[in-house]
């Protein structure tokens, strides 16, 4: 920090920055080495002045020498609210040139994802998912930069930049690894809280190296530039005061000295005390005084230059500054002349004929508006932009600023606007836009619409909120027949989310006693069967399978409702281990020729997809995995098109998983598990579906015989009590129990068994295979109690035997064995082993092989049951048969 010389670049503003050069010249070294080399992030902090700018400048210079594609965008103090604003700076540019057919083809599956939150693709008829469309601007990135390979990113003020941009940015940084692209972020400390805060720190925390935090000037540094700049005779008592009036910052020191060069004052001691004079007119209050002497039209120009933030054209300030052509040439000269407004640099993205000479000067002049002007001017902007052709969404930013007054219009522009934000996966942007309408405020017949618009906006990223405007939008008039109807299943689903079950059903069955019989009655009622359905205690349903039980004996599946009926018996029957061909044949009456019917995929919003994982999970508890595991894999790959990255993937990934478990796949089932776990954490703990991907997983690596990893993963994520107030497959507390056994915690182990047992009873559920806690216990109480072992035994026998699949008897003759000896035991084994071997779950195939081998001293049995082990993934099986092998099975 010593270096008081000029370096090699062309701005004064690199002055004390050989460090940070070097840095960067590195990491440009670094990406152009090979096509393989890893990606690089560089993050550079400092306060506003401070010369991020012009370092973003010097690393464009660097990289284009070397050959490199160079993108780059700036984040707008006004401009904060525009969602993906930032991140269209910078790829539009390469994009929009592009046919829509080039484009599509570079972009793939994730065009129609991406295009429209990058203005290229018009938006779909569904509103995107906001993780959905951050993870294409991800592969949109990916996929550009094989093409323009070494590409450097340049990110300038990103503290400013928009929420939806930051979230990508966050996302994809933390990707650098396998990505040859060098991404160079520049910020000013503090400035922002929040979401986009947190999204700025993930982005720092990715950095290949600590965040570089840029420092004021020297005096020696200052006194250097200061002799550059105005000659060598300039004294030491003056450039020391050039140092003390701008306290070391770059940018000012740069701009006090153009100063001085204007006015012609000589660099001496005796003029020095004129410095701080003219310093102050280059900021603030003395810049505004500066402006001002420049006249009316140059300072009204200067203002609608500061409204319109960026893409400022000298055609859209005359109009709003309502100029004459001509008189807005004299002012864009005069202003450009006084360094307030210049050029842009070609090499930018953009069609701008001017910009700001500094964001400092941006700010001051803004601030400078007064307020009921600053509003007024918003309000005509908008208009200018709107009539352009930009549409709502564009004009937003300035709607949102306008001063309310009961404008019936302003509030359908916003509520536009809010579509179209959604339409494009920005749902914070929509939030924005709808409360802003609820200000002005909106007519009576329209109010509770709005709120109902705004809980829909709020829906997936704050349900709590959602609640609120739900309830308030029910609470008056203005939502009727189906619109009310939609309005309270999607407050439902918000206290589910919001982990409020049985809130959800008293909602859902208050609304319903309102309703005459018929369609939305039935639809209403459908849906609390289902709440109530996946509450863990239903205490306060009681009956509740027995008038599901008659009402979906009358249904015949003409409707969706009676499908979704039909789905929640089915389901029901299966927890409650009737029969299992009873319980497949209402699920098949549910279909519509072996398919999903129209308006229940696993997009449509009416229903929702906890439905349909109700039926795919009937279905793999029955021993029908074909039919389980098409049903799952249409969920995820139905979510991956339609870019629903967000809790509905995390379930997609789960159930998946949960096929593969099923079906015996455990090292592919612990690999959908561990990317199902991976998303829930960006959704958030504690959640029903993190409970899922957490309870899947355990049981999985515990399947495999990995004990201590399935322990650490249970510490990790917080799998043990209190547990979730929703049903999760399968039963945690059986798994859990389990884990305790495999652990040593015996006593432990056998009390959450006998707990997970009781829950089960209070809620009528008996199904054998889905409740594994009595099978676990009757094994671990065969010592100590082998009265209650053998009861115990007797009773899940007996429960297999009512449910009827070939894998509950089998697992029910497993445990019968385990508590028998001699030849009681061998001939239960090989039971076990004849049904098993019928079933399609091929872990408890291998294990039932391995367990009559060892009984009956089969080697031909031992062999099978390793190789069907080994096939599975399930290493402890494999070890144990192996042992038995190696020590020679034979007759006793």
């Amino acid at each position: 920090m010593t270096e008081v010389r000029p370096p090699a670049g062309p701005s004064a503003a690199l002055w004390e920055r050989d460090e940070e050069v070097a840095a960067i010249a590195r990491a440009v070294d670094t990406l152009c080495a090979d096509r393989s080399s890893p990606g690089g992030l560089l993050v550079l902090r400092g306060e506003a002045g401070f010369g991020k700018t012009a370092l973003l400048a010097e690393t464009r210079r660097i990289a284009e020498r070397r050959g490199c594609t160079v993108w780059s965008a700036r984040g707008g103090e006004t401009l904060r609210s525009v969602p993906f604003h930032v991140v269209r700076q910078l790829l539009q540019p390469a994009l929009v040139p592009m046919l829509p057919e080039e484009a599509r083809e570079y972009l793939g599956d994730w065009y129609d994802i991406a295009g429209p939150a990058l203005g290229i693709a018009d938006p779909g008829e569904r509103n995107a998912d906001p993780q959905g469309v951050c993870e294409g601007l991800v592969a949109a990135v990916r996929r550009l930069a094989r093409r323009d390979w070494p590409l450097v990113l340049l990110i300038d003020d990103a503290h400013w930049a928009d929420q939806e941009t930051l979230h990508w940015l966050a996302s994809f940084t933390e990707r650098l690894a396998d990505l040859s692209v060098l991404v160079v972020v520049a910020r000013r400390p503090g400035e922002i809280s929040g979401v986009s805060a947190r999204h700025l720190d993930a982005v720092a925390a990715a950095a290949d190296r600590p965040v570089t935090t840029l420092s004021a000037l020297t005096p020696e540094a200052t006194a250097g530039l200061t002799r550059a700049t105005l000659g060598e005779n300039a004294d030491a008592a003056f450039c020391r005061e050039v140092w003390a009036v701008t306290d070391g910052n770059p940018y000012e020191t740069v701009e006090l000295l153009a100063k001085v060069q204007d006015s012609a004052l000589e660099p001496v001691e005796a003029r020095a005390g004129e410095l701080r004079d003219l310093n102050r007119s280059a900021r603030g209050v003395g810049l505004v005084a500066r402006l001002e002497q420049l006249g009316i039209d140059a300072t009204r120009f200067a203002w609608a230059a500061a409204i319109l933030g960026d893409d400022i054209t000298v055609d859209l300030v005359t109009r709003l500054a309502t100029l004459t052509p001509d008189a807005a040439a004299r002012c864009a000269e005069l202003l450009r002349t006084a360094r307030i407004l210049t050029v842009p640099d070609p090499a930018g993205a953009g069609s701008a004929d001017l910009e700001f000479v500094h964001p400092l000067i941006a700010t001051a002049v803004y601030d400078s508006i007064p307020d009921a002007l600053r509003r007024a001017m918003h309000g005509i902007a908008a208009r200018i932009v709107t009539d352009s052709g930009r549409g709502a969404a564009s004009a937003a930013r300035h709607l949102l600023e306008v001063h309310p007054e009961d404008d019936e219009e302003l509030v359908r522009h916003l509520r536009e606007a809010a579509r179209e934000h959604l339409a494009v996966g920005a749902p914070d942007a929509a939030r924005r836009c709808l409360e802003r309408a609820l200000e002005e405020p909106p007519r009576p017949e329209v109010h509770a619409q709005v709120l109902y618009e705004l809980g829909c906006a709020t829906f997936l990223t704050a349900p709590a909120r959602t609640i609120g405007h739900l309830r308030a939008a029910l609470g008056m008039p203005g939502l009727d027949g189906d619109r009310r109807v939609d309005a309270v299943v999607r407050l439902s689903q918000a206290l589910l989310h919001n982990d409020q079950m049985e809130e959800a059903v008293r909602t859902v069955a208050a609304e319903a006693g309102r309703l005459e019989p018929g369609p939305a009655h039935l639809r209403l009622r459908a849906v609390q069967f289902m709440w109530e359905g996946l509450l863990a205690d239903e205490t306060g349903a009681p009956g509740r399978s027995e008038r599901l039980a008659e009402l979906a004996a009358t249904c015949t599946g003409r409707d969706n409702s009676e499908r979704a009926l039909l789905i929640l018996r089915g389901f029901d029957a299966m927890m409650r281990g009737e029969n299992a061909e009873e319980v497949v044949e209402v699920c098949d009456r549910a279909l519509v020729n072996g398919r999903l019917a129209p308006g229940l995929g696993w997009t449509d919003c009416e229903w929702g997809g906890e439905l349909l994982l109700m039926l795919a999970s009937a279905y793999a508890y029955t021993d029908r995995l074909d039919r389980a595991e098409s049903l799952y894999n249409e969920a995820l790959r139905a979510y991956e098109t339609a870019g629903w990255s967000g809790g509905h993937l995390v379930l997609a990934h789960a159930y998946v998983g949960l096929g593969h478990r099923r079906r015996g796949r455990l090292e592919a089932a612990e690999t959908s598990l561990r990317e199902s776990l991976r998303l829930a954490e960006r959704v958030g703990r504690g959640l029903p579906l993190y409970w899922t991907a957490t309870c899947n997983l355990v049981d999985t690596l515990l399947a495999r015989g990995h004990v201590d990893e399935a322990w650490a993963t249970a510490e990790r994520h917080g799998f043990a009590p209190p547990y979730p107030s929703t049903i999760v497959l399968p039963d945690p507390r059986s798994v859990r129990g389990r884990l305790l056994l495999a652990v040593g915690r015996t006593k432990d182990g056998v009390n959450e068994l006998e707990a997970a047992e009781k829950a089960a009873a209070a809620r009528g559920h008996h199904n054998p295979v889905h409740l594994f806690g009595a099978a676990d216990l009757a094994r671990a109480l065969a010592t100590e109690d082998p009265a209650r072992a053998a009861r115990l035994a007797v009773d899940v026998r007996r429960r297999a035997e009512r449910f009827g699949t070939d894998t509950a008897i089998g697992e029910a003759l497993r445990v019968a064995a385990a508590l028998e000896t001699g030849q009681r035991a061998v001939r239960l084994a090989a039971q076990a082993v004849t049904y098993l071997e019928s079933s399609p779950c091929q872990y408890e195939h291998a294990a039932a092989r391995v367990e009559y081998g060892i009984l009956a001293r089969s080697v031909p049995d031992l062999e099978r049951g390793l190789a069907l082990a080994r096939s599975c993934g399930a290493d402890g099986l494999v070890e144990r048969a192996a042992e038995e092998l190696g020590a020679g099975v034979g007759p006793r």
